[in-house]
């Protein structure tokens, strides 16, 4: 359960705060001393401390000092009173989240707070690449997987800035955290920003930081995310959503490692890595005038691509199975496993929300699951109900002319192609290397270059029986 420390000797913020924050989702401690509040995140290893600036045995930047040298990931978040902004701005510089200024807007608390929390996970859970976290591990051994996994592992300890493609759901932000922890930064800060989630008008002071007076409302200098993140990693998701104005910026900061703040002209240096991502075609937003060619050019020196889930059908019994241990841990239930044909339904799906999609479809599923086995009528409607259209014919000669089947699929007007004649292929192959190897499980995966598993599943899902040939 995700913990914050709050440090205030003022015992009405140490209330409001575990009175509006503390539920079954997040645990709240607080401390009026210096002294007990460096107790406390010793002891209980919060994930996000709150610290006044002024304390009776000390100051918040002292506390900040000791905090940094035990854990220089952990978020820290300032109060301060209005006559102490500046020393807040300063902490922001050296590395502290944000500051909070007294009276506190507790609605504008709990936004920073939330973006705390997702940092404090980005920064401490780690994503690697085989056996670690059950939530956070790439799992999958189709070819396009491993050959991703292989190439972050050559990437990630390079100084380079990464240009992460896929579409929305495949895990992009999971391979630039990759990338990030097995980074020689990966002891210095990791700041993720949603690009098409800040207004226009924001995302510059979001990146860069403004000075007071910059526009309305500025009403004191902001430390943007490039200047707090000096010498770690800023990932920005949804590039291609980026202001041009933005994008000049970046630009600039990834020839020159220097920026000025809105409204300001003190030039700034930083050192950080970039790791960008999005889900659009930047060439076609270049064609369209809406994203820089040269910008473009500078981030795709290095280039992941991470594929879509209909592209490794082969991997879904497999993450399946692994949500499903995931999601017993997290809602206290004991499912055991999956219906074949439950499996066969997630297989024939074409996901286009990707892995995302299939996380939530298995997590409905098993909420509805009355046994210890999930069945088809536990999936949604559209899992269980294919179109008859959908359905490949049975070839009826395993000399099946295939230039003839694809021709009989265009001029009926068929559409998924793809999945209808690969399946009809896959049938004679199947039948034709088993008969072959006279139903030898293992010759025949060796002849194939499948696996025993997967080997199972193609049979199941193409109607062929592994162990009674004679009853296909």
């Amino acid at each position: 359960m995700p913990m914050l420390l709050v440090v205030d000797d003022e015992p009405s913020v140490c209330y409001s705060f575990t009175r509006l924050f503390s539920d079954e989702t997040t645990r709240v401690v607080s401390a009026g001393t210096m002294a007990e509040g460096l107790r406390l995140f010793q002891a209980e290893k919060p994930d996000v401390v709150v610290l006044d600036l002024q304390l009776p045995d000390g100051t918040g930047l002292q506390a900040f000092e000791t905090i940094r040298s035990i854990s220089p990931k952990r978020p820290v978040i300032f109060i301060t009173a209005h006559g102490t902004t500046t020393t807040a701005i300063e902490a922001m510089k050296q590395g502290a989240f944000d500051y909070l200024i007294k009276p506190l807007e507790f609605g504008r608390v709990a936004d920073i707070l939330r973006r705390a929390f997702e940092a404090a996970f980005m920064m401490q859970v780690p994503a690697v690449l085989p056996g670690l976290e059950p939530r956070e591990q790439f799992v999958g051994r189709t070819p396009a997987i491993q050959e991703m996994c292989k190439v972050i592992g050559r990437i990630a300890p390079q100084d380079v800035n990464v240009l992460i493609l896929g579409e929305s759901g495949v895990g992009k932000e999971l391979v630039a955290r990759a990338i990030y922890h097995h980074s020689r930064r990966a002891s210095r800060p990791f700041l993720a920003i949603n690009c098409a989630a800040l207004p226009e008008g924001l995302i510059e002071s979001e990146l860069f930081g403004h000075e007071r007076g910059a526009f309305t409302g500025a009403d004191r200098q902001r430390i943007g995310k490039f200047e707090q993140c000096h010498d770690g990693t800023v990932f920005l998701d949804e590039i291609g959503d980026m202001p041009l104005t933005a994008q000049a910026k970046i630009l600039r900061l990834l020839q020159e490692q220097q920026f000025e703040r809105v409204g300001g002209r003190e030039t700034i240096q930083t050192r950080v890595r970039i790791l960008a991502a999005t889900n659009q075609d930047l060439e076609k937003r270049i064609a369209d005038g809406l994203f820089r060619a040269d910008l473009f050019y500078r981030l795709c020196g290095v280039t992941i691509s991470v594929p879509a889930l209909r592209e490794r059908a082969d991997d879904i019994a497999e993450l399946a199975h692994h949500f499903m241990f995931v999601f017993n841990q997290e809602l206290g239930m004991n499912i055991q496993g999956f219906d074949p044909e439950t499996l066969s339904c997630l297989r024939e799906h074409r996901w286009p929300g990707n892995v995302r999609e299939l996380q939530g479809v298995l997590k409905e599923a098993m909420l509805r699951t009355t046994g210890a086995i999930v069945l088809p009528e536990f999936l949604p409607p559209a899992f269980r109900e294919r179109p008859q259209s959908e359905v490949p014919p049975p070839p009826h000669s395993e000399r099946t002319d295939v230039v003839a089947l694809i021709d009989d699929l265009l001029s009926r007007g068929e559409n998924d192609l793809h999945s209808q004649v690969v399946a009809v292929v896959e049938r004679i192959l199947l039948k034709r290397v088993l008969r072959e190897t006279d139903w030898h499980l293992g010759h025949a995966c060796e002849r194939l270059g499948l696996n025993r598993s997967t080997l199972r599943y193609k049979l199941r899902d193409l109607g062929l029986n592994a162990d009674r040939p004679g009853n296909e």
